[in-house]
C-alpha cells in the first residue's frame, strides 16, 4: 500500500524467497511510479533487474523503467529499446510481448 493506503501491488501465494524478495521491490517500485517520480521509480527497476535478473518480476521491471524513462523524457524511442532487450533477454515473457508495438 502507498502512504495513503491504496493498494498498489499484490502477491498472492508461496514465493520462494528470491522471487518474493523481487515482487516486494517491485511493490516500492510501483509506488514511486504512481507517484510520478519517473527517475526515482527508473532507478528502482533498475535495481530489480540487476539485483533479481533471474526473477519472474526482472521483465516486468526492464518493462516498467521503460515506461518510467518515457514518462520523465517524453521521448518516445526509448521504447524501441525496451522491446529489443526483452526480445533479447526474455523472448518468452508476456512483458516481451507486450513491447513487440514498440519494435516497429
Amino acid at each position: 500500500m502507498d502512504s495513503s493506503g491504496k493498494e498498489r501491488w499484490r502477491i498472492e501465494g508461496y514465493l520462494p524467497k528470491n522471487e518474493f524478495r523481487a515482487q516486494l521491490e517491485m511493490g516500492l517500485a510501483r509506488i514511486t511510479f504512481m507517484d510520478k517520480h519517473w527517475a526515482d521509480a527508473e532507478q528502482r527497476y533498475d535495481q530489480i533487474i540487476e539485483r533479481f535478473p533471474e526473477t519472474a518480476a526482472a521483465p516486468e521491471a526492464v518493462y516498467w523503467k521503460g515506461i518510467s524513462q518515457y514518462k520523465m523524457t517524453n521521448d518516445h524511442t526509448v521504447l524501441g529499446g525496451v522491446a529489443v532487450e526483452l526480445g533479447a533477454k526474455y523472448p518468452e515473457s508476456v512483458w516481451a510481448q507486450k513491447a513487440i508495438v514498440w519494435s516497429h
